[in-house]
């Protein structure tokens, strides 16, 4: 052989080795009976920094327009996005929380320390009705947390009767004389929060006793049936999973909770930024990130022994990703910035609940406003949308809609000799028949070209958004608050009955086809 055609065939061989690497093929069904909950696409705002007071709830001189003293820029930017439900009052603060103190005329409630979250005073300005307030004005269903550890089960039950029962009782008398003579008719209770940690430190054995205990005091009224929520595991906490199964009675709870967060380095004591960090580092934090979906699998597969027809549903009701706080900021606030890293983060959990919707019928992120891995950050009277609130604006049209099978094979995003999927993908089809399908590219330079093929779908025409940034570590700034925006997609197209795309590196797409 001479040396041309020699060289020849060695230049096809990396074409042909380079063209593997940056494929992907996608094979999406219309199989199915399951739907997306629209749950999945809840969050979560805690008493902790600046999320309650200073994000929804704000000084009454501040110049933005108000209801009360909630903030209603920010209320529409989340009834854009349809956010379902809001968890509240914690976490770890509702174990702190008594529920009286937040109710009657603002000047009289009593003050406490949050000890949970910075030392800082709790005026208790923002109680039941506030936050009842604030979901009306959403549109969303509220998620209450209830204290299980300080707390007593006549607490809680007396809680439930205030803000669900339609009686003359005294403790509703109370409501009346507070403004509110209708029922609310919550029907999400989580009964206590990481009971294994901050909200007592129990046993699953004692917790799953607990549980039992406060539930039955947690009565039905009049167009108000209880969904309550186990305070399920921290993370890969399988045995609590297994003795809560075992020892709870399927018909007692609604779901089980999980709390995940990525934590870039994996280490608590240094979590690593939210804005500076190397490709290692971005990889390492996708390591974390990916772990969702063994944790979802594993536990999902302990509820399956006991609860083979899946009627108690897996909540993830705290995740997303955990960072140092930023420089210059109260440690005890967890204010940090959000950049496309953890856009990709978001959209590819989002993937993984959807794409498990048999049994994750629930979720939250942390958090709402200016805590975690916010939606919306404010600064007095601005305020921005964040990579992660834009994930959730393009993501919105799974909701309630038809789950749709997918099988893939997809390379690899390879840094240091380790390797994780470069590729994730979630699919579904709504009421009037249109297809969407979210991908997101986790490789940092590779541009990857999706063939998919639709089984049994019918359509004829694609459209889609793209949202993705010159820089992984991109942020979007009080006085750049639009670096980062959703912004139309057009590489993807038609090709015989097959769908073609290609995938920007570091991006998320949604596509919409009808």
């Amino acid at each position: 052989m001479n040396l041309k055609k020699y060289l020849v065939l060695i230049f096809m061989g990396l074409n042909f080795a380079g063209f593997a690497q940056n494929t992907a093929s996608v094979s999406i069904s219309n199989d199915s009976k399951l739907t997306i909950s629209k749950y999945i696409y809840g969050q979560f705002a805690e008493h902790l920094g600046h999320g309650i007071y200073g994000g929804f709830w704000v000084d009454k001189s501040l110049p933005v327009e108000k209801q009360d003293r909630i903030r209603l820029d920010v209320v529409n930017a989340l009834k854009k996005i349809k956010i379902p439900s809001l968890r509240w009052p914690g976490g770890c603060f509702a174990d702190e929380y008594h529920w009286r103190d937040g109710i009657g005329p603002a000047e009289q409630r009593p003050r406490m320390v949050n000890t949970n979250w910075g030392g800082v005073t709790e005026d208790n300005s923002f109680g039941t009705h506030e936050f009842l307030e604030l979901c009306g004005l959403l549109g969303c269903e509220p998620y209450f947390a209830a204290n299980v550890g300080s707390g007593t089960v006549e607490e809680m039950s007396k809680w439930i009767e205030y803000v669900n029962s339609n009686s003359t009782s005294t403790v509703v008398q109370m409501r009346v004389q507070n403004g509110h003579p209708d029922p609310y008719k919550v029907t999400f209770w989580g009964i206590g929060n990481e009971s294994w940690g901050c909200g007592g430190n129990m046993t699953p054995e004692f917790y799953s006793d607990q549980f039992k205990r406060y539930a039955s005091f947690a009565k039905n009224y009049p167009g108000a049936p209880l969904k309550k929520i186990a305070s399920g595991p921290n993370s890969d906490d399988y045995n609590w999973t297994d003795v809560i199964m075992k020892n709870i009675p399927g018909w007692m709870m609604w779901g089980i909770s999980l709390h995940y967060y990525t934590v870039p380095s994996g280490n608590w004591s240094h979590k690593g930024s939210a804005t500076s960090f190397t490709e290692s580092e971005y990889f390492g934090t996708m390591v974390q990130c990916l772990k969702m979906e063994e944790l979802v699998t594993k536990h999902s597969a302990i509820m399956d022994k006991y609860d083979p027809d899946k009627k108690v549903s897996l909540v993830v009701d705290e995740w997303g990703v955990w960072t140092d706080v930023e420089p210059g900021t109260n440690p005890g606030f967890l204010f940090q910035q959000n950049s496309l890293r953890d856009a990709l983060i978001a959209a590819t959990n989002l993937n993984i609940f959807n794409n498990h919707c048999d049994r994750v019928r629930g979720a939250a992120l942390a958090q709402t406003i200016n805590v975690l891995q916010s939606l919306i950050l404010t600064d007095k009277d601005k305020m921005l949308l964040t990579p992660t609130y834009h994930i959730f604006d393009m993501y919105k049209v799974h909701q309630d809609a038809k789950y749709l099978p997918i099988q893939l094979t997809v390379p690899d995003y390879v840094v240091d000799g380790k390797k994780i999927p470069a590729i994730n993908v979630s699919a579904s089809q709504d009421a009037s028949g249109k297809v969407h399908i979210s991908l997101v590219n986790l490789d940092l330079h590779n541009n990857i070209t999706i063939s998919t093929s639709l089984k049994d779908i019918q359509w004829k025409t694609v459209t889609g958004q793209i949202l993705t940034s010159a820089n992984i570590t991109d942020i979007n700034t009080f006085d750049h608050p639009d670096k980062l925006h959703p912004e139309n997609f057009k590489g993807a197209k038609k090709d015989g009955d097959n769908l073609v795309v290609v995938m920007p590196a570091k991006s998320a797409v949604t596509l919409e086809l009808e």
